[in-house]
């Protein structure tokens, strides 16, 4: 039997505050009150899968245990096909120095790769985002998010974050860096696996 969420708090277990605002809205319809994992103070628990949908899995579970609540969360990244679909669940771990996160860094990696591989254009690629939500009990059930687009260099734009300067989506003629974050959200990967959430619940 489905189980209703409508009315209850929820834990979005993120300490993402862009992913926050997003959740937020998008799910401000199913009457539902958010509350995040920062302002909680859980921990980031390690992300020791090699599949979205297992990171996803350890965040959710590990939020709904401690809280006692339904918590959800998602893994998401980016996989380019010339690639062979890398960097995939490792999308961050690309970005990682010893200072903090560079995308810059990992942007430019990317490209070197395509460039050494001499991949031909146009370099197809997607962002996945695979969303768990998960109750204190053990269940949970999963929504997958997806969009298609292409590589470009240089990067465009100085607005969203991670890979989204050399991301552009199909249909489209601007890269998610130079997109409007509402206006990218409504077309978005996690756009795409929160819709799927709400129309279960609101079935």
């Amino acid at each position: 039997m489905m189980r209703s969420i409508e009315g209850q708090s929820i834990v979005a277990a993120t300490h993402n505050e862009g992913k926050l605002e997003e959740i937020v809205a998008l799910l401000t319809p199913l009457n539902v009150k958010i509350l995040s994992a920062k302002t909680l103070n859980l921990p980031e628990p390690d992300e020791t899968e090699i599949t979205f949908v297992g990171n996803a899995r350890i965040k959710a579970h590990a939020a709904a245990k401690a809280t006692k609540l339904p918590s959800l969360s998602d893994d998401s990244g980016i996989k380019i096909d010339a690639l062979d679909g890398a960097p995939g669940v490792y999308t961050a771990d690309w970005a990682e120095t010893s200072q903090g996160r560079d995308f810059v860094m990992a942007m430019t990696k990317s490209h070197n790769l395509l460039e050494q591989r001499n991949a031909p254009h146009p370099r197809k690629a997607s962002f996945i985002c695979t969303m768990v939500l998960a109750w204190p009990d053990g269940e949970d059930v999963v929504f997958e998010g997806k969009i298609d687009g292409t590589i470009v260099w240089p990067m465009r734009g100085n607005l969203g974050h991670g890979y989204d300067p050399i991301f552009q989506p199909n249909g489209f003629d601007i890269t998610f860096g130079e997109m409007d974050r509402w206006e990218k959200n409504k077309i978005s990967h996690r756009a795409n696996a929160l819709e799927k959430l709400f129309k279960y619940f609101a079935n």
